[in-house]
C-alpha cells in the first residue's frame, strides 16, 4: 500500500470533524504509513501450514454450568422495600 500523506490525514481529520495541526498530521502520516507497511509485510508470510486459531489461550469454556439455584421468594425480596404496590416495589414517577 502507498504511503499515507499529510494531506490525506488532514482530509480524514476534517471528515471526522477533528482538529489536527500540521505537525500532528505529519506524525500521523508517518505512523500510519509504518503500520500499513508492516501489514503488507505480514501478507507476504506463508501461512499455509498454520492452523487457524479462535483464541490465543488453550482454554475451552471457562463459564460455570447454568444450574438452577434457590432464589428469594417474592415476599422475601420485597420485605425491605420502602413502599410496595400490587406485589412490586413502588418508586417515584419520573414522567409527568
Amino acid at each position: 500500500m502507498a504511503n499515507i500523506t499529510k494531506e490525506q490525514v488532514k482530509q480524514l481529520a476534517e471528515m471526522s470533524q477533528l482538529q489536527v495541526s500540521d505537525e500532528e498530521a505529519k506524525d500521523y502520516s508517518e505512523q500510519l504509513s509504518s503500520i500499513f507497511k508492516f501489514a503488507s509485510e505480514l501478507k507476504e508470510l506463508n501461512t499455509d501450514d498454520v492452523e487457524p486459531t479462535i483464541h490465543v489461550l488453550d482454554k475451552a469454556n471457562v463459564l460455570r454450568q447454568d444450574e438452577a439455584e434457590n432464589w428469594l421468594t417474592q415476599a422475601e425480596a420485597l420485605k425491605n422495600a420502602p413502599e410496595i404496590e400490587d406485589g412490586y416495589i413502588k418508586v417515584p414517577s419520573i414522567l409527568e
